[in-house]
């Protein structure tokens, strides 16, 4: 049964014809050029030894489903095995799954092993069985900034195949994500959201993505309409039927549209209000029957009401559901989405431009690090790379190659959800060397969940630093002019103590050996990065005798 709101609707009401017309389709992205960056690629090819590269920390509720891959480069065949997995999962031995459910909570330290014809590789994985989810930020793809509301079935499918056969997976990225513009009408036996014709089968779509060993997501919002015009999780009627759509305002696939979109006039939006019933707990039941994994909720201003209430509903469910707020999340509200939505975006929509890039990333993010921790994270939108468009002007990204360097690397340091965006059927070399680097995922996933700080900062450079599980630390000295420059730091100003070595994380090589109080200075290309780890940190060990410094 639907819910009555507390809140009355807002009424935008007007007068205008009914029509029927098409949406507009995406743009075949065959016959794009992309351009030749290979002369910029620095990540190594990976070696022939296997590397493990999946989160050191997941977490998940007791009793719902586990959805873990040992992710691994190497050749293949590869063979993966555990040592201390709990009952209640299984490892498939030959694609690395675990799969189970645990029913106690707790902390289990498991030790990861992947093996081939080369070698073997271990890593520890802390697995925490309890309330908190997403203890990493959330690697993957989402369907918006590329095909806009053309998304299809079709499309979503091949942009996982391609996730696996480009070799992402083995990366960790795991979340196919479907963004606006798969709603029908309500039905079913929830009365929920039913797919348009362009999803024919929801469930099958999940169980297909999930034989690859990904992960599903879907997206909604708590007004009548969403952004691009399909039903949201409201209605002004109880029964779950909607105005627009029995007056014929809407496509064949339900999207609202009049004819004044034909005509080139801006069309009023009378769906972006909120309804007087809420249809938030049918449709989180029919998600979970479709076994959703993720969910991006998506209005403006973001609010207390709402949030709670999709937070509430999703905690009656034995799925762990990735819980998404977008977008534009108010300041003052920050304690609010750290402590019911697993992810926040922080700023409206992202644009492939150095502008956007430097808006977002350099002016945008910072007041919220306070805010930002395992299981609740700050998003700075998903990451402009490859063939983007958003279903209408579809494009190689406008960013530099330094600018793509800068864009990925912030956002690692800033721990934001990784959201690739583009056409994942053409990812070239370059964008690939981008996302698959992982030493530089590694920064990002990096189990303490450090929001980058910005330690210095002037008019033409940048230099953010995060410190890691490790003792280590990441510095990144981002060149924000449009001249080369210079820019190095000294390790003791950041508390470094004894021999130290510097690492090109990009690069993945060690480039300086130094003691704390030498300086490390490097070239940084104009809007680049230079993108550094110092390591090992300063002894653990106990200290006796006379201190070696002040």
């Amino acid at each position: 049964m639907p819910v009555m709101k507390k809140t009355f609707p807002i009424s935008i009401a007007f007068i205008f014809g009914i029509g029927l017309t098409s949406g507009l389709l995406a743009q075949s992205t065959q016959d794009i050029v992309i351009p030749d960056y290979s002369a910029y690629i620095l990540t190594p090819p990976a070696p022939e030894t296997p590397r493990i590269n999946s989160a050191k920390v997941f977490g998940v509720r007791p009793g719902s489903p586990v959805m873990y891959n040992i992710a691994a480069t190497g050749v293949r065949p590869m063979t993966f095995s555990a040592k201390g997995l709990p009952k209640g999962l299984t490892l498939d031995a030959k694609t690395g799954f675990i799969r189970g459910t645990l029913k106690t909570a707790g902390t289990y330290r498991i030790t990861l092993y992947a093996s081939n014809s080369k070698g073997r590789n271990e890593r520890e994985l802390r697995l925490e069985v309890g309330d908190k989810i997403a203890l990493t930020p959330p690697m993957g793809w989402n369907s918006w900034n590329c095909w806009g509301n053309a998304v299809s079935q079709e499309k979503v499918l091949a942009s996982a195949k391609a996730m696996v056969e480009k070799g992402l997976i083995n990366y960790g990225w795991s979340y196919i994500n479907i963004d606006d513009g798969w709603q029908g009408k309500r039905g079913g036996k929830y009365n929920a959201i039913q797919s348009n014709r362009k999803f024919p089968d929801m469930k099958k779509l999940a169980d297909d993505i999930h034989n690859m060993g990904l992960k599903f997501g879907i997206y909604c919002g708590p007004w009548v309409g969403t952004y691009a015009g399909h039903i949201g999780c409201e209605s002004d009627n109880a029964d779950g039927t909607y105005d627009w759509i029995k007056e014929g305002k809407h496509n064949e696939n339900y999207k609202y549209v009049t004819p004044e979109d034909s005509l080139g006039n801006k069309v009023r939006k009378e769906h972006y209000h909120h309804g007087m019933y809420s249809f938030v707990n049918n449709d989180v039941k029919q998600w979970c029957d479709w076994d959703v994994d993720y969910l991006k909720y998506d209005w403006n201003p973001n609010d207390y009401y709402d949030t709670k209430e999709m937070y509430d509903a999703l905690k009656t469910q034995k799925r762990d559901i990735v819980y998404s707020l977008s977008n534009s999340a108010p300041y003052a509200d920050a304690p609010i989405w750290a402590h019911f939505t697993n992810c926040y975006r922080t700023t409206g929509d992202i644009r492939d431009n150095w502008k956007s890039i430097y808006d977002i990333g350099f002016a945008g993010q910072d007041k919220w690090a306070a805010f930002s921790a395992p299981g609740h994270w700050a998003d700075a939108d998903m990451l402009v790379l490859g063939i983007v468009g958003w279903g209408r002007n579809m494009r190689y990204t406008g960013l530099t190659p330094d600018e793509q360097y800068t864009h990925m690397t912030l956002w690692a340091m800033l721990a934001s959800p990784l959201l690739i965006g583009c056409d994942m059927s053409r990812l070239d070399p370059f964008t690939i060397s981008l996302l698959c680097n992982a030493e530089v995922n590694d920064i990002n996933q990096d189990p303490l969940g450090v929001h980058a700080f910005r330690y210095y900062h002037s008019s033409e450079y940048a230099t953010y630093v995060k410190q890691l599980e490790d003792g280590s630390m990441a510095v990144a000295m981002f060149n924000i002019s449009s001249k080369p420059m210079t820019i190095g730091f000294i390790p003791n100003r950041f508390g470094f103590r004894g021999k130290l070595k510097i690492r090109d994380l990009w690069r993945q090589k060690d480039v300086a050996e130094i003691n704390p109080d030498e300086r490390f200075d490097t070239n940084v290309n104009p809007h680049g990065v230079a993108f550094m780890k110092i390591y090992p940190g300063n002894s653990r060990e106990r200290i006796t005798g006379k201190p070696t410094s002040k």
